[in-house]
């Protein structure tokens, strides 16, 4: 690794650990040249070819940032960590790829975020939704709203599960 202070590439590796549930690796390393430390993390990077199907017909690579901005946009200054906010996009793009082969359509990937989101925090998914189903009324949130009051009071209740 390259020093983030000196810029030079001669390092050692004082301590590695798996963080995040096993799924990242984070190294403690001591530049040899200027003696400062430093922080990596090394995650499975994973490389799919997944191309989602926009509503228009287009298609584009999936991009687990475009997801991401999406759940920090519908979280806005809620009170969610942002390792829930990564965790939720993740999960979502480890499901999609080990759903989907080539192509997932948007509204699929809408769906699981929107899933995702009314277990962490209803108000969060309610601004996804209004996004997502591109709502044009009150009467059209009205109806979300509603449909998010009749939910089964157990479902309600579940807490934060990351």
């Amino acid at each position: 690794m390259i020093c983030p202070y000196c810029e030079v590439d001669n390092d050692k590796v004082i301590d590695s650990r798996a963080s995040d549930g096993g799924r990242v690796i984070r190294r403690r390393r001591e530049c040899v040249h200027c003696g400062k430390r430093f922080t990596t993390y090394e995650r499975v990077e994973l490389t799919s070819r997944l191309m989602v199907v926009k509503r228009d017909g287009t298609h584009v690579p999936f991009d687990r940032q475009n997801v991401l901005k999406g759940i920090i946009a519908a979280c806005g200054k809620r009170a969610i960590s942002e390792e829930v906010k990564q965790r939720i996009a993740e999960e979502v793009e480890e499901a999609l790829v080990r759903d989907f082969e080539r192509e997932v359509a948007s509204r699929v990937i809408g769906e699981r975020v929107m899933r995702k989101l009314l277990e962490v925090d209803e108000v969060a998914f309610l601004r996804f939704a209004s996004e997502y189903h591109q709502f044009q009324s009150v009467d059209d949130m009205r109806r979300q709203l509603d449909e998010l009051a009749t939910r089964p009071r157990e479902v309600k209740d579940q807490q934060n599960l990351f």
